[in-house]
Parts: structure tokens; sequence; C-alpha cells
């Protein structure tokens, strides 16, 4: 039976939206096309009519992820808008987010996988990244150019550093620690010289 072009455009949308889950949750090479179409609810046979390649697949899903990712750092931020770098921190660098191996930062889930994949998946993932330096440009603010600022860029690789060595670990204590310590970093450099702001709790 023949599909409508409506519905492969569905069917497209729900594979990038699976896989945007299943590899944060297994990599980009720990699944492959059969496991991908599946959890779809989709039959293999039709991949090649949506996608040129598994690589293909691999940026529109990074890119879906790391869109959903911002989405919910934008969210945190809102939810407190008087610190919203404090609740995008208390967010992104909690044991919960930590747990979330499908649905949590794709940079952390698979940025190491990443750097070997392709120019298009790194494009994906540059893209989302330059995002989250964007915003936290705004939340330091310490941006007075079109390229990010050294306090943003150092921030974001303080959160995802940490939320990658807790979940390295089996030692909860430690995890929590790592989580723990990088939020008093971040809180602490942000705030650092500038007078109006004071210290952090």
């Amino acid at each position: 039976m023949r599909v409508s072009r409506v519905q492969a455009e569905k069917n497209r949308q729900t594979v990038i939206d699976v896989a945007s889950r299943l590899f944060r949750e297994h990599g980009f090479d720990g699944i492959g096309l059969k496991g991908l179409m599946e959890g779809a609810g989709l039959t293999q046979g039709g991949f090649y009519k949506q996608f040129a390649s598994k690589e293909d697949l691999a940026a529109q899903a990074s890119k879906r992820a790391l869109e959903s990712a911002f989405a919910r750092w934008e969210a945190a931020a809102a939810s407190n808008p008087t610190d919203p770098l404090g609740a995008a921190v208390a967010f992104y660098l909690s044991m919960e987010h930590r747990e979330e191996k499908m649905d949590g930062c794709p940079v952390v889930a698979l940025g190491s996988d990443a750097a070997r994949q392709g120019v298009d998946v790194k494009a994906s993932f540059e893209a989302g990244i330059r995002k989250y330096l964007e915003l936290l440009g705004r939340w330091v603010a310490d941006t007075d150019g079109e390229e990010p600022s050294g306090k943003a860029m150092a921030i974001l690789s303080t959160m995802v550093g940490a939320v990658v060595l807790s979940r390295a670990v089996n030692d909860e204590h430690l995890s929590k620690r790592f989580l723990q310590a990088a939020a008093e970093s971040v809180l602490t450099a942000s705030s650092a010289g500038d007078a109006q702001l004071g210290p952090r709790q």
C-alpha cells in the first residue's frame, strides 16, 4: 500500500525523534538501522526513501536533540527570570539530568561520538553548541561581539564535563560531588568581578 506524502513526512519526523533519543542512549554506532526503524514502528525497507544515509539521519537527529535540549535550558531559565543561569545550572547539574540517558544533553551523551562523525553531524553539534554559548553569554552579561565569550565557553565546558564524569562512575556520592562542585564553580565564576550580584548561595 502506497504511503501518502503527508504520512511519509510524519514517518520521517517520527524516525528523527526516535533516533534523537536512541542515539543518545546507545551512541551513533551502538544501534543499527533496523533498531532505529523498529523503534519508530517502521520497517527498515523504507529508510532510504526518507534519508540518504545513516549519517544523514544522525545529523538530523543531532539537530533535533540539540533543539530539544536548548528548549529545556530556556524553560529552566524562564522558571526563574531573576536568576536564569542559576535555574539552568540547577536543572543541568542535577542527579535527575544525570539519569536521563535518552532525553538528556546530547553534547554529554554524544560529544565524543560526534568528534568521529562527518561534517554534517559536526555541523549540527556546532550550531547547537553556539546556541548554548549565546544563551550563557547573555546570562553572564559577557557578550561584546559575535564570537562566544571566554566565560560562557568555560561555563559550558565545566557543566558538560561534570555530567560526563558523573555518569562515568558507579559511586553515587562521587557522582553527586562532581555535579555540586561544578555548580559551585560556575555560579562563583559567573558572579566574579560583578559587585552587583555579590556572592551566590
